[in-house]
């Protein structure tokens, strides 16, 4: 096989992993619907029969994984769309929402909607020092302000279900 094609392979499979199979091309919002996709896979996770440090242990598992095939896919995307940090890579908002709900995997839906707008906000916000996170080479800068923000919005949602006593 010539090696063009391996290549091309590989920038296909990157864009896809990316773009996680083409949700980072929807027409609107692109990065939120990433977004909705992490508090899928946490909600799901979630819903195995196993106690919730098992399952904290599975989505921390699950987003270290996705968090490395997001630096490698990401850092092709970058090449691939020609710029840097496309719209259409949203693995990163996944990891990220998936960080944010991360010790509440068997969440209620009032956990589960606080985190996600909660992560919304930091991720768009970028509190200090996230901007400066975004200036890692290639995959890495797409992928840590984000990791930042799932961290920032984490504890925030603690506080917030402390002081709210949210379920």
């Amino acid at each position: 096989m010539p090696k063009e094609n391996v290549t091309e392979r590989r920038r296909g499979a990157a864009v896809w992993i990316a773009t996680c199979g083409g949700i980072g091309y929807f027409p609107l919002a692109p990065g939120t619907v990433g977004s909705l996709l992490g508090v899928v896979i946490v909600a799901s996770i979630g819903r195995l029969p196993l106690a919730r440090p098992w399952l904290a242990a599975i989505v921390a598992g699950t987003a270290f994984a996705i968090s490395a095939m997001g630096i490698w896919a990401a850092g092709r995307a970058e090449k691939f769309f020609g710029r840097v940090d496309p719209g259409q890579v949203v693995i990163d908002e996944v990891v990220g929402q998936m960080l944010t709900l991360l010790l509440w995997p068997d969440a209620s839906w009032k956990r589960l909607l606080a985190g996600f707008i909660i992560f919304r906000v930091c991720d768009v916000a970028k509190p200090f020092p996230l901007r400066r996170l975004e200036r890692a080479p290639r995959g890495w800068g797409i992928m840590l302000d984000d990791v930042g923000a799932g961290v920032y919005s984490l504890v925030i949602l603690a506080l917030l279900g402390w002081a709210l006593k949210l379920t």
